[in-house]
């Protein structure tokens, strides 16, 4: 298997179209990136600490996310992440990225930045949701923003249903039982993880 070792070689294969290219890219949120971010339910957290990269959804009614500038972002933490990987990586290395969805629409918002965590009562009142407060909030202070293009989406025909195959349904109660290595709990971390998540707030 050839391995590419050099930004050279990586050009030689993908064309390099300089600036012009590279215009989309802002260090700000246009317009039109606003107007996605208020119709979005659904993105991504990408954070990198000693545990290596993670990725960490975020979602909830359109709008969620509180646009303070075209540089600053508010993400509303809510109930149900207890692992907190991608938060205790941001307390120690506060680089992130985002990929902001919207469902039927193939392109996706990409911003990258720094972010910090925070727990003013009356900011977490403020990004509330389903009768209850935010956890805490990520600001995210926005230092690049573009947007990617259809292709991907297209190619993986991610907004037609007729293209899509029965849903997955994924068994929590077989992971921690064969983690734990207690097969019969299985039925009894299946049921427990329902009740959790049927509790949205």
């Amino acid at each position: 298997m050839a391995r590419i070792e050099t930004v050279e070689r990586l050009r030689e294969i993908i064309v390099d179209y300089g600036p012009r290219g590279a215009a989309k890219i802002r260090d700000h949120i246009c317009e039109q990136g606003r107007a996605f971010i208020e119709r979005s339910p659904f993105l991504v957290l990408g954070t990198i600490g000693a545990g290596g990269i993670e990725l960490s959804s975020k979602g909830d009614h359109p709008g969620f996310v509180e646009q303070v500038d075209d540089r600053t972002l508010l993400i509303p933490e809510r109930a149900g992440n207890h692992l907190c990987i991608g938060l205790q990586h941001i307390l120690h290395d506060p680089r992130v990225g985002l990929m902001i969805v919207r469902p039927a629409t193939d392109e996706v918002l990409r911003i990258s930045g720094l972010a910090t965590l925070h727990d003013d009562a009356d900011l977490c009142e403020r990004l509330s949701a389903g009768g209850k407060p935010a956890v805490l909030v990520i600001r995210v202070a926005v230092e690049r923003a573009a947007f990617h293009c259809v292709r991907s989406a297209r190619r993986a025909h991610l907004w037609e249903p007729d293209m899509w195959d029965a849903p997955t349904r994924i068994s929590f109660g077989k992971i921690y039982a064969d983690a734990l290595a207690e097969p019969e709990l299985r039925e009894t971390f299946d049921r427990l993880t329902e009740e959790s998540d049927s509790k949205l707030y």
